[in-house]
């Protein structure tokens, strides 16, 4: 990978920092040639910090690193792409990233996971999501057969809103249940990619 670092006077290109999974856009830094190979070397994201004028390793103070996944340069080899895994907040202020957005897909059902898997690790007692896995895998696989059941005794009727709330009733459980088995979406997804791929 070629980088024009002299298309600049200091020598820093921008470097984007994006989340490998939820795709948000995390942060900007800039790198230099020392920056860029250290990330390289350790894996974390590190940058030139124009303030501390010197190498900066993202949450180096907080413990908040960025885990290196991916590095891209762009068409004109003057501006990087960095793809992460973040370990906690991205930006100071302890947002999620430096535009205070949240870093989920935009996907309602990865936001929907997210949640029920905040839900199944929280403290809440009342949470329906958090007895349901204090209840074990057996009786998750038994609410999702009765889910399924009810969907298709609904898709033999005409009533279109009932045959849609057990169709979320089904999705919102079969959810759960992935979690229960610590799988996710992305792999149902992927094992459904490879198949496609291989026709």
């Amino acid at each position: 990978m070629k980088v024009d670092f002299k298309k600049y006077q200091d020598g820093l290109v921008p470097a984007v920092v994006q989340d490998y999974v939820t795709q948000k856009v995390l942060m900007l830094g800039f790198m230099d040639e020392e920056a860029l190979k250290k990330t390289e070397e350790t894996g974390l994201v590190t940058f030139y910090s124009r303030s501390k004028k010197r190498l900066w390793t993202k949450g180096e103070e907080s413990g908040h690193h960025l885990q290196l996944r991916q590095i891209l340069v762009d068409c004109d080899k003057d501006t990087l792409l960095i793809k992460a895994e973040p370990k906690g907040p991205v930006c100071h202020t302890g947002a999620d990233t430096c535009w205070s957005e949240k870093n989920h897909k935009e996907d309602f059902l990865y936001h929907l996971e997210h949640i029920i898997q905040l839900r199944r690790n929280g403290t809440e007692e009342t949470s329906y999501v958090k007895s349901l896995f204090g209840k074990g895998i057996n009786k998750i696989a038994q609410k999702v057969g009765e889910e399924a059941v009810e969907l298709v005794i609904e898709a033999k009727d005409v009533n279109r809103e009932l045959f849609l709330n057990e169709a979320a009733d089904l999705l919102f459980h079969y959810i759960v249940l992935l979690q229960a088995k610590e799988c996710s979406l992305t792999d149902v997804i992927q094992v459904l990619q490879q198949r496609h791929q291989s026709r």
